[in-house]
C-alpha cells in the first residue's frame, strides 16, 4: 500500500512539474498577436500626412521630427509621410530627403501663415510646377496665422484673414483655384469651423477632389459633431491626431465611429510626447488593442492609416 502511494505521489508531482514547466509556452500559441506586431501590421504601409518638421525656436524649445525620424518611418515599413512647417515650405525639404531616404514615399506642403506670404497664390504655382518631382502635395489655410489663434485666449497678434463677414475673401478664392488648378490637397489648417466649412464649399464649387479637415477637434478651431459630418458631406477627410485619440474619454474616437472611418484618418504617429518617441510599434500596438475594444477592425484601422492617405495623395492602392 505504501508502495502505491509512493508511486501515486511520484506520478503527481510529475504532472505538476510538466505543467508548470510548460505552461509558459503552451499559453504562448494561445496569445493574440503581440503588441509589438499588431503596431508593426498598422504601420506598414501607413502614411503620416502631418509630420511637423519645424525646427525648435530660437530658445532650443518645441522639438519636432528630424532627418532620423524619418529613418524611423521607413525602418517601420510606412510608406510615406506629409512634411508640415508652420514657418516654411517643406516641399524642398521633401525633394531632398527623397534623395537621401529612398524607398519611402516624401511629400511636402505650404501653410497660408504670414511667413509664407499669407494668401500666396504665386507659392502654390512655385510648389506646384518648379520642384523636380512635384513632391508638394498640401496646402494648408493659416494656421498660427490663422484669425481665432490671434484673438484672445491667444496673444493678440496680426494675422492671415481669410474672410470678412461671412464671406470668403477674393484672395482666399483666388488660393482654392490655385489648389483646383494643380490637383493639390486643400487642407483647413487651424482657421475657425465656420470658415472651414466656407472653405470647403468653395472647393467643392471649384472642383477640388482632396480636402482635409486638420486636427478637427483639437486646437482653436475645432469642430462640434454636426460641423464634422457637414465637412464629411463636403467631401473632407476628417483628420484626427493620434496622441490624443482617447483623451476626454475617447471622445475623438466616438466621434470617428458616428463619421464613419472611410471619412477619416489619423496623423502624427508620436506614441510618447516628451521625450519624443515616432512609431514605436508597442505604443502603436496599444493604440489598436485600445480601438479594437471599441470595436474598430483591422479593415476600419488600414482605411484610415493606409488607404484614404493614400487616395488623397494620389498613390495606387497596394
Amino acid at each position: 500500500m505504501l508502495r502505491y502511494k509512493r508511486i501515486l505521489a511520484v506520478l503527481i508531482f510529475s504532472v505538476v512539474w510538466f505543467a508548470l514547466a510548460f505552461a509558459p509556452i503552451v499559453s504562448y500559441g494561445q496569445d493574440q498577436p503581440s503588441r509589438e506586431a499588431e503596431g508593426a501590421r498598422l504601420l506598414h504601409g501607413a502614411i503620416d500626412m502631418h509630420l511637423h518638421m519645424d525646427p525648435p525656436l530660437a530658445d532650443g524649445t518645441h522639438d519636432e521630427a528630424v532627418i532620423e525620424t524619418i529613418r524611423i518611418a521607413r525602418a517601420r515599413k510606412m510608406r510615406g509621410v506629409v512634411l508640415k512647417s508652420h514657418h516654411e515650405p517643406t516641399s524642398t525639404l521633401a525633394y531632398q530627403l527623397r534623395l537621401e531616404i529612398p524607398d519611402i514615399d516624401i511629400f511636402g506642403g505650404i501653410v497660408m501663415n504670414r511667413s509664407n506670404g499669407g494668401m500666396n497664390v504665386d507659392a502654390i504655382d512655385y510648389m506646384a510646377t518648379g520642384i523636380y518631382g512635384a513632391p508638394g502635395k498640401v496646402v494648408w489655410m493659416p494656421a498660427y496665422d490663422s484669425e481665432i489663434e490671434s484673438n484672445p485666449p491667444y496673444p493678440k497678434k496680426p494675422f492671415v484673414a481669410v474672410s470678412r463677414d461671412g464671406k470668403l475673401l477674393p484672395e482666399t478664392k483666388a488660393v482654392i483655384a490655385a489648389i483646383a488648378k494643380y490637383h493639390l490637397i486643400l487642407a483647413s489648417g487651424h482657421i475657425a469651423p465656420e470658415e472651414a466649412l466656407m472653405v470647403f464649399k468653395e472647393g467643392r464649387t471649384q472642383g477640388i477632389q482632396h480636402m482635409i479637415a486638420t486636427h478637427a477637434m483639437d486646437l482653436a478651431g475645432k469642430m462640434n459633431m454636426d460641423q464634422m459630418l457637414q465637412a464629411a458631406k463636403l467631401g473632407a477627410i476628417i483628420d484626427f491626431d493620434f496622441r490624443d485619440m482617447f483623451d476626454e474619454g475617447g471622445i475623438r474616437a466616438d466621434a470617428i465611429r458616428k463619421i464613419g472611418p472611410e471619412r477619416c484618418l489619423v496623423s502624427e504617429f508620436w506614441t510618447q510626447k516628451s521625450p519624443r518617441v515616432y512609431a514605436d510599434p508597442a505604443g502603436v500596438g496599444k493604440f489598436v488593442e485600445a480601438m479594437h475594444a471599441r470595436g474598430f477592425t483591422d479593415r476600419e484601422l488600414d482605411i484610415m492609416f493606409k488607404e484614404n492617405p493614400a487616395r488623397l495623395l494620389g498613390l495606387p492602392p497596394q
